[in-house]
């Protein structure tokens, strides 16, 4: 019997039991706010149009386009990716009403800091901005694989819908990642396009996750004491993140030339941004994209940003070191990034030890003095310009 039965079945009594309260006909449907009418500096990022993939030659005409967006800019969208509008606007729904639950509620699955467990609720506040608190609230949603299961509890608005988040998430998987994976073989020039694929599958253990977040309003205030997010610049841990299309301006990206641009809201896509651990396994050369979530336009501060993202990531034993059978990486004469060998779950266990812990962050990072971080074995992280 197949996973994905397995698990189905196993959600099925719980879904039962919960549904009638929790149908979608009785939960007030997401409506995005509007967008903003600032004239802003947009990024110009490339589209591609994933119902090309599975035409003759359209692999080839894809990863052509992709060439420049994965080695200079790291940030690009996707259209067309299998899942229709009503099955992220469901998505959305959740979310919204997964947020507006009590805290007293919420607590009941909060993630383990300590442990650097992401999956789960993290609560807005922990970390410091600048000389503000940070205004996201997160929810993880594992794998739906045996590594997982009955490790997480959920609250009952999630356990009504189980099934379809999990569809929505192996969906994500299958036809968004490891078409990606393919097309970067081809980019890499691989003798074998599933190379990179074999270390992304989804029912060997691996930290994928998908997940639901909420940007609050703030004051004005409190935004000045946040510099406004300036200060946020970072780049994602994993192989690529997914993040669904949402009007709420506050993404940028750092360019090459320096300066920080505006990623745009496109209809009907996702925007996918290139992390650090496939950047890990190319010596560099596939860029891990420095971005920020800053403050939104002013006619648009009144509005919570909600976000709907897929991380994904190799399997946990993965061992981070640059292919060696590409003629581009070869060529390039990339080097390993670590001081020795390290693993994918060595690696998530280091960075997100950083990213739920703010006061060992915050001890860290004054070791140095210098706006450098160790993350590990040699690898540094490093302040971006505001």
């Amino acid at each position: 019997m197949s996973t994905t039965t397995t698990q189905t079945e196993t959600h099925k009594p719980v879904v039962e039991k919960y549904l009638s309260q929790y149908d979608f006909a009785n939960l007030k449907p997401y409506v995005h706010p509007p967008e903003t009418k600032a004239d802003l500096p947009w990024s110009e990022l490339v589209t591609l149009d994933l119902e090309d993939y599975h035409r003759p030659g359209g692999k080839e005409r894809l990863a052509k386009q992709l060439e420049h967006a994965v080695h200079h800019v790291g940030f690009f969208y996707v259209k067309n990716y299998g899942l229709t509008q009503e099955q992220v606007d469901r998505q959305f729904t959740l979310a919204q009403h997964l947020f507006e639950l009590p805290v007293s509620e919420k607590e009941k699955y909060e993630c383990n800091y300590r442990a650097a467990d992401y999956n789960g609720w993290r609560r807005p506040g922990r970390a410091l901005v600048a000389n503000g608190r940070d205004n996201i609230e997160i929810y993880n949603i594992p794998k739906f694989t045996p590594d997982f299961e009955g490790k997480y509890d959920q609250p009952d608005l999630l356990k009504a819908h189980l099934p379809e988040i999990e569809v929505f998430q192996k969906a994500l998987h299958a036809k968004v990642v490891l078409p990606l994976l393919r097309l970067f073989a081809l980019v890499l020039q691989l003798p074998d396009e599933d190379y990179l694929v074999r270390q992304h599958t989804y029912e060997k253990k691996s930290e994928d996750h998908f997940r639901y977040m909420l940007y609050y309003p703030r004051t004005e205030e409190e935004w000045a004491a946040s510099k406004y997010g300036a200060t946020g610049g970072h780049t994602d841990l994993g192989t690529v993140t997914l993040l669904f299309r949402q009007p709420v301006a506050g993404l940028q990206i750092l360019g090459e030339d320096g300066n920080w641009t505006w990623v745009s809201a496109q209809p009907g896509t996702i925007t996918v941004n290139l992390a650090d651990t496939i950047s890990h396994l190319t010596g560099g050369w596939l860029k891990s994209s420095v971005h920020r979530v800053v403050a939104p336009p002013e006619d648009q501060r009144q509005y919570k940003r909600t976000g709907l993202l897929y991380f994904a990531r190799p399997h946990n034993d993965t061992q981070l070191l640059p292919i060696t059978d590409s003629p581009v990486l070869e060529e390039a004469g990339v080097k390993p990034r670590f001081d020795k060998i390290v693993t994918m779950e060595e690696w998530v266990r280091a960075k997100q030890t950083l990213q739920l812990n703010p006061d060992i962050a915050a001890k860290r990072w004054a070791e140095r003095g210098d706006g450098k971080i160790e993350v590990l074995a040699g690898f540094h992280d490093q302040k971006y310009k505001e």
